[in-house]
């Protein structure tokens, strides 16, 4: 199936982040969240990488701007999660975590409520891993 761009916010199920993920430095992926009012169970990890880029006050020094994730799901085929480590809204809390993209496997999604937004052709690519 192809993949299909999602891009909403997703909120961890408390108590359910991965320990040995943040004993190392990655943020702790969740095994549970809840996304459009549900629950959503990781069955494993595909696999992961780093988007990395330039210090935004003009030191040369490159930082992790956001931890990707391909993960399994009991329900929902496969999907791709990010964490943002600086989120960019004011004034209020930032999600940190999002679902990115969905692409499901070949029975297709239990739920039936899985519609996408409308995705502008012109905001580029899905980001890759590097090869």
């Amino acid at each position: 199936m192809p993949e299909r761009f999602v891009s909403e916010a997703i909120s961890p199920v408390e108590g359910t982040g991965d320990p040995a993920r943040m004993a190392i430095g990655e943020p702790g992926l969740p095994s549970e969240f809840v996304w459009r009012g549900r629950t959503v169970s990781v069955k494993s990890v595909l696999r992961s990488w780093r988007e990395t880029g330039r210090c935004r006050h003009g030191s040369p020094e490159m930082y992790v701007r956001k931890h990707w994730y391909e993960v399994t799901t009991a329900s929902d085929g496969t999907m791709t999660l990010y964490f943002d480590r600086h989120p960019r809204r004011k004034g209020r809390k930032a999600p940190r975590w999002w679902l990115f993209s969905i692409r499901e496997d070949e029975r297709g999604s239990e739920s039936g409520s899985m519609e996408p937004p409308e995705v502008n052709p012109s905001a580029g690519s899905f980001p890759k891993p590097p090869a």
